[in-house]
């Protein structure tokens, strides 16, 4: 006797039971390959056969009850009256009793033998085989009607059988019976016809049915149809196509288009916004490149220039110095401008404090004003000759918002010309926005150019002449700031000429962080 392991024991019903599992899935593999269309039809033309069937087999077995059931009335009511002819007149019998019936007796008044009955009717349907019962029997049955077999015969049919008891005289015992017996030959031919008759209608309402199915099925799967070809377009790569909504909204296919549709809406806008990001990252990357590149390619050359000794006299090294600190600081600047907008990006959470934009709008002023001595700076109201209001107050980050307010007088300092006037105007609007306006009577900016003068590293000077601008970024940061408020900002042309900078943040109460 050998042992079997314990871990083999266990795996022999899995590794058994697997190819059942196997040989079940490639059973049933070939109802999943066929199309829901052609499965539909299938089922349609198997539940109609089904019902007409069961619906034939029906009829046919009501029919033929009824038509045995009036044969039986018949030969009850008959039964009695040919008996008594067969044994009354026994050798005249068979021209007396009618041509269908067929007469057996056993021991009827001294009488035994038979079938009695027309010659032609035994010869076709055969001799009834009537059992060879006790008397009891036959008294227990009554006249109740029971069916036979028969023997020989053209056309053999079954008979139908009443049993008569007989005696010598009214009030004897039973001492025989005569067994009268119609042929079903009617009912069988009957039944056999409509069976027929049934079958032949029945494939008939079948094809048709499968057909009228088929056009149904292939009609209702018509919108399905085209949104498989839309859904093989966006495939392809046409994320703008969309499923026709010729369907009423309540049906499963008029819904499913018009979730569909929903979706695509999404789906082409999310890739349309990854689409954009992606390209303002690859600009933002390649301009970051380039604006850090040229600093650093003075830092080097001039590192080069001392390493070489051509810088050979005091004068030269504090001039070189001097511009190298300067590139570091042009690089200080920008990293750091970068690094406030990776951090806005993050939409990191913001401080929540009560910040007084106008005490803000007099300190940047005051700013411009250091720069520019001679420039005439001054803070007023959004109307003409308005004062402006003693204090407006919003919920926010104060360095985040003096970073907005200082980036915009630098844009003015650097773009317009020394000692042009600037004002900073403050006021509330009907829909209850605080509102900042910064406006310079420079040069101003075309319509192209402000559409584009918010985006990361843009410039209105396509040069790039640092000299005549900054790193591009103030503008973009100064959006950051007010999109993480819940603000925005917008730019106008300043009456007389000019640009206006527009700034609208939520008072309290309308925003939320």
């Amino acid at each position: 006797m050998t042992d079997a392991h314990p871990d083999g024991a266990r795996r022999a019903p899995a590794d058994a039971a697997a190819p059942a599992t196997d040989d079940g899935g490639r059973r049933w593999g070939w109802l999943a390959r066929t199309p829901l269309r052609v499965r539909l039809v299938a089922i349609t033309v198997l539940l109609l056969g089904a019902g007409l069937v069961l619906a034939g087999l029906t009829a046919r077995t009501v029919v033929s009850n009824y038509l045995i059931d009036e044969l039986d009335e018949q030969l009850t009511q008959s039964a009695q009256g040919v008996a008594r002819l067969t044994t009354l007149n026994p050798g005249e019998t068979t021209q007396r009793i009618p041509s269908d019936y067929a007469v057996t007796l056993h021991s009827c008044n001294g009488l035994d033998g038979g079938p009695v009955g027309w010659t032609q009717t035994l010869d076709r349907f055969g001799e009834p085989q009537i059992p060879d019962e006790s008397v009891e029997t036959v008294v227990a049955r009554g006249i109740d009607p029971f069916t036979v077999d028969s023997t020989g015969g053209s056309d053999p049919s079954q008979w139908r059988v009443v049993s008569i008891p007989c005696s010598p005289f009214r009030g004897a015992e039973v001492e025989g019976a005569a067994y009268v017996a119609l042929p079903l030959s009617n009912v069988e031919e009957t039944s056999e016809y409509l069976g027929k008759a049934l079958l032949w209608i029945g494939l008939g309402i079948v094809v048709l049915g499968g057909a009228l199915a088929f056009w149904l099925v292939r009609r209702s799967f018509r919108p399905l149809r085209r949104i498989e070809s839309t859904a093989a377009a966006i495939a392809d790569g046409d994320l703008s196509r969309r499923v026709p909504e010729d369907q009423p909204a309540s049906t499963e296919v008029g819904s499913l288009s018009h979730s569909l549709n929903a979706m695509l809406t999404q789906v082409e806008a999310a890739f349309a916004a990854q689409e954009a990001s992606e390209q303002r990252m690859r600009r933002f990357v390649s301009d970051a490149s380039h604006e850090l590149r040229t600093p650093l390619a003075t830092v080097k050359g001039y590192g080069e220039l001392y390493r070489m000794g051509a810088l050979d006299s005091p004068d030269k090294v504090e001039d070189t110095m001097g511009r190298i600190e300067d590139s570091a600081r042009r690089m200080g600047s920008l990293v750091n401008d970068l690094l406030v907008l990776a951090r806005l990006d993050e939409r990191r959470p913001l401080r929540q404090e009560s910040v007084d934009l106008v005490a803000l709008a007099r300190d940047t002023a005051q700013d411009l004003h250091a720069l520019d001595p001679e420039r005439v700076v001054t803070v007023t109201g959004l109307g003409p000759g308005e004062a402006a209001p003693s204090s407006l107050r919003v919920t926010g980050d104060t360095d985040r918002l003096r970073q907005v307010l200082t980036n915009l007088v630098g844009n003015v300092a650097r773009h317009t010309p020394v000692g042009s006037p600037a004002e900073l105007a403050l006021g509330t609007t009907p829909e209850g926005d605080a509102v900042v306006e910064v406006r310079d009577h420079g040069p101003g900016v075309s319509k192209d150019q402000a559409d584009k003068i918010f985006e990361r590293f843009y410039r209105a000077d396509s040069s790039r002449n640092r000299e005549s601008g900054g790193s591009g970024l103030g503008l973009a940061i100064v959006a950051a700031i007010l999109s993480a408020h819940g603000g925005r900002s917008s730019v106008h042309e300043t009456p007389g000429g000019g640009l206006t900078v527009r700034v609208h943040l939520p008072l309290p109460g309308d925003y939320d962080a």
